[in-house]
């Protein structure tokens, strides 16, 4: 299916704009990224909570190490209020002077579990809050061995879901829903494929466990030349019991050039475009992390009126998939350019896009069609979506935030909708010790389908958007308490269920209840243990009817962070 692809024209055009007028951007120094799964994400969120943090940004991830430090530096000093001291902080073999809050009788802002997290953002970016001001000072070479470590066993009781499945199209769409025809009014089958991977861990990168005992060990490792390098490399081993398979595989390896506005990234790594925690549409890290040429703004760049922007420019090219004799490999693109026009307030454009490749006409023409978009004989498959995010000050800094994604696009409108929407809310609590988040996702029929690409959205078996895939909903709730800043505990609640719209005869409607229990605290040192048990029912498994499944998961995480 077609997006509003002349969307993607407007983006690109949006990106070359912002870097001629903002050529000082490249200033900062080059860092690597923070894993999707890091604490630093909460602890940056808990901060904007408090008011610390304005100028943050949730649509692009992974942030880069820098870009958390500068975050980290705007809660110091909104914390301090702008008072400096003289006192030193000392980690990771760093030294800065930085900004410290008044001492008693005045009250910071978040108190000791304030405290708590930002001397932990300190800690853990030790290199890049001593180069955020300086980044000339950046020695010639440095190497960190080993920056993390994680060792995790599952325990796996349970069979995974295909997505493999006929969906009714019924044609005949609208805009946003509303009135009809401008798609043909003819209903048609299409082919919904992939597969869940392991049950109740889903955005997982691709890692798929096992029945019974799974072992996994990852490290990662970095190095940094001057000011403009960085690297970074993850392998992994995995051994399932199931079988006696091992495997070993490069989860993350790449290299980053410049920094600030400008960053070229090239190699395999892990993204996440959208708003959403668990829910997303055009690109997660639910699948295995693909080879990719990147380019981005680590750090925002201001442009005039619109405020604040970031950007990224995704390219790729995924594994070849025969469906149905057909095969295909096409080549991938994901644009995203979020703005920030008020502090509260961020606004967000995704594009995903499959095109070319072998089997399909790649002449000049068959292109242009594609950016054109709303035609049949073009060579593309395409997503795109607009989001938003408002932070309420008045409701302790609350979130709510949703997304809009068009699947196809007749006359520039997306048609063929799928949605996400979703509430933040940090502080249950004064003290921010306790928080909630609810998200709901729509996958309409055809989400995720393409004639062009039978094998649709899909990379090495799984859907790089949504873990749940098309032609589903999903209801997600958690509740988490937080003793400390590295021990936590957390309860969640999802609903799935799939064929309550586009169900052919014979299907009956898959309804999976699952919950999960999270505990996450620290063991010795810098080793933090991570406990998580989840339990689900699916009733009419796969939809076929009188089928129920019980999938049971055990979790342990021992993580080193350096």
């Amino acid at each position: 299916m077609r997006s509003t692809t002349a969307c993607s024209l407007a983006l690109a055009i949006l990106v070359a704009l912002a870097s001629v007028l903002t050529p000082e951007a490249a200033r900062a120094a080059a860092s690597n990224n923070i894993p999707l799964d890091s604490p630093v994400y909460t602890y940056l969120e808990k901060l904007a909570s408090f008011g610390l943090i304005t100028s943050d940004f949730k649509g692009i991830r992974p942030i880069s190490k820098a870009e958390a430090a500068r975050l980290l530096v705007e809660a110091e000093m909104n914390r301090s209020d702008g008072k400096e001291s003289a006192q030193p902080y000392t980690g990771n073999d760093y030294i800065m002077t930085i900004k410290h809050y008044p001492p008693v009788p005045y009250e910071p802002v978040g108190g000791v579990f304030a405290d708590e997290m930002l001397a932990e953002l300190r800690h853990l970016l030790g290199r890049e809050i001593f180069l955020h001001e300086k980044p000339e000072d950046a020695p010639l070479f440095d190497a960190r061995p080993v920056s993390e470590f994680r060792l995790r066993y599952v325990y796996l009781n349970g069979t995974p879901r295909s997505y493999e499945r006929p969906v009714v199209d019924p044609g005949g769409d609208g805009v946003f829903g509303i009135g009809s025809g401008l798609r043909p009014d003819i209903r048609t089958i299409a082919y919904q494929h992939g597969s869940e991977g392991t049950p109740l861990l889903e955005n997982n990168e691709g890692v798929s466990y096992g029945r019974k005992n799974n072992l996994e060990a990852r490290f990662t490792s970095e190095a940094f030349v001057g000011k403009y390098f960085s690297a970074l490399v993850e392998p992994m081993v995995l051994y399932s019991q199931t079988g006696e398979v091992v495997q070993g595989r490069l989860n993350k390896g790449y290299a980053k050039l410049g920094g600030g506005g400008l960053e070229l990234e090239v190699g395999r790594d892990a993204n996440w475009l959208g708003l959403g925690d668990r829910e997303g549409i055009t690109l997660t890290n639910n699948a295995v992390n693909f080879d990719q040429v990147k380019l981005s703004s680590p750090e925002p760049i201001g442009v005039g009126f619109l405020g604040d922007l970031k950007y990224a420019l995704i390219f790729s090219r995924f594994n070849d998939v025969v469906t149905k004799g057909i095969k295909r490999r096409p080549y991938f693109m994901a644009v995203k350019v979020s703005v920030k026009p008020l502090p509260e307030v961020e606004i967000g454009l995704n594009l995903g896009r499959q095109v070319g490749g072998p089997g399909v006409d790649n002449s000049l023409g068959a292109t242009v069609r594609g950016f054109l978009g709303g035609l049949d004989n073009d060579n593309s498959n395409s997503l795109a979506g607009l989001e938003l995010r408002v932070r309420i000050p008045f409701l302790r800094n609350a979130e709510v935030y949703g997304e809009f994604s068009g699947e196809d696009a007749a006359a520039f409108w997306p048609i063929v909708y799928s949605y996400i929407g979703g509430v933040y809310i940090p502080r249950l609590t004064e003290d921010g010790t306790n928080d909630f988040r609810f998200e709901y996702f729509f996958g309409n029929n055809i989400l995720y389908t393409n004639n062009t690409f039978p094998g649709g959205y899909i990379y090495r078996g799984m859907p790089i958007g949504n873990s749940q895939g098309g032609a589903s909903q999903d209801f997600f709730f958690r509740l988490r308490h937080w003793f400390s800043a590295r021990q936590n505990a957390a309860l969640e609640f999802f609903h799935t269920d799939r064929g309550k719209t586009g169900r052919l005869a014979g299907q009956f409607v898959e309804e999976k209840n699952s919950w999960r229990g999270v505990w996450n605290f620290p063991l010795v040192g810098r080793v933090d243990a991570g406990i998580m048990y989840g339990w689900e029912r699916v009733n009419n498994l796969n939809l076929v009817g009188g089928i129920r499944q019980t999938n049971q998961v055990a979790k342990i995480d021992l993580t080193y962070r350096y």
